[in-house]
């Protein structure tokens, strides 16, 4: 019953999807009917559509649509994971402190050189430099993480290790801050901000990269993450290898939320909550079930947050990181509120 439910709303999920989808594709400071929308989607270029629409969509609001796709079904498949994991409905993709160690690379490029006397203006003025910085920051923690994954046999001990790094390299960032120029800080404000729409061609195939591995290698975990749902001592009964399995978590999770934080900034909210919003339908701990849903209505959420944040019928553009929290997460306190215990 739960399965056909599952598949019931995954359908209502992909329906809803696609109409969000191109409702967003129509939202911009160009207005562009939404028949001419289409026929540029299904039919290329017409003789009745004009060459700026066709270049406005096909460059740059369909390749946020998509970056919107991947980040929202990202984010909250690695928060399905990291709950799981450390069975705590608290935890979320950036529970590792990579979101962290991604701010802490970005923060040295943008705001360190000055601070520590190099000069990174080459690498800061390129396209590159800022995702580099981000990527590298997050990978020196997700192999911290890995290593104490190996060594720390109680996952509890590894949130904390994992809050630690957090709190380490927020500090880092606080200190940089401090001896910032306003310019400078002002920049690296900007790039927490979170933008979806700043992603060349290439950069969208290495997202779509990183967000494949991720996928793959946690859609290998699901039958081990359900026996974990029992308790780490019933997972070794049923002859689940919990460390290894603990790493690959991590591992694909650092794939996911890594390349979304280099690429897109850090993304609040969806993560954490998108689990919480499927299972408050969806009233199951079946990952095989939870996991498509979880990244359709991810993504689902991210699309409409995007078209939030544009302010129809305004020239203003809102952070989309402030969006995320600020209009889904009222929604989630009345779900929660309206239930006295969390289906976990």
């Amino acid at each position: 019953m739960k399965g056909n439910r599952g598949l019931i709303y995954g359908i209502i999920g992909l329906i809803s999807l696609g109409f969000v989808s191109i409702a967003n594709l129509n939202l911009g400071s160009v207005p562009i009917p939404l028949s001419d929308t289409l026929k540029i989607l299904f039919q290329g270029s017409t003789a009745s559509t004009e060459y700026t629409w066709e270049y406005i969509i096909l460059n740059y609001r369909l390749p946020k649509v998509i970056v919107a796709l991947l980040v929202g079904s990202g984010l909250g498949l690695s928060g399905l994971f990291m709950q799981t994991l450390f069975q705590n409905p608290m935890a979320g993709p950036y529970v590792l402190g990579l979101s962290s160690g991604a701010s802490l690379g970005v923060a040295l490029l943008i705001m360190g050189g000055g601070a520590l006397g190099i000069s990174t203006g080459n690498l800061l003025s390129s396209h590159w430099g800022l995702p580099i910085a981000a990527s590298v920051g997050s990978l020196m923690v997700m192999l911290a993480i890995v290593a104490a994954a190996f060594r720390l046999k109680n996952t509890m001990k590894l949130l904390i290790v994992g809050i630690m790094f957090a709190a380490l390299t927020g500090s880092v960032v606080t200190v940089l801050s401090y001896f910032s120029s306003s310019e400078l800080l002002q920049r690296f404000v900007f790039w927490t901000f979170g933008s979806l729409g700043n992603l060349s061609s290439v950069d969208l195939k290495v997202l779509l990269l990183f967000w494949i591995m991720g996928i793959g290698i946690g859609l290998f975990c699901l039958k081990n993450l359900n026996a974990l749902l029992l308790g780490e001592k019933y997972a070794q009964s049923m002859g689940v290898n919990v460390i290894r399995n603990r790493w690959l978590v991590i591992v694909a999770t650092s794939f996911i939320t890594g390349s979304i934080t280099a690429f897109v900034g850090p993304i609040a909210f969806v993560g954490l909550a998108v689990p919480h919003l499927v299972r408050s339908f969806i009233p199951t701990s079946n990952h095989f079930i939870l996991v498509p849903n979880v990244m359709v209505y991810g993504a689902l959420l991210m699309v409409v947050c995007d078209s939030i944040a544009q302010l129809p019928g305004s020239q203003h553009i809102l952070p989309i990181n402030a969006v995320t929290s600020l209009f889904g997460a009222p929604v989630v306190i009345w779900l929660l509120l309206r239930k006295r215990k969390l289906n976990f």
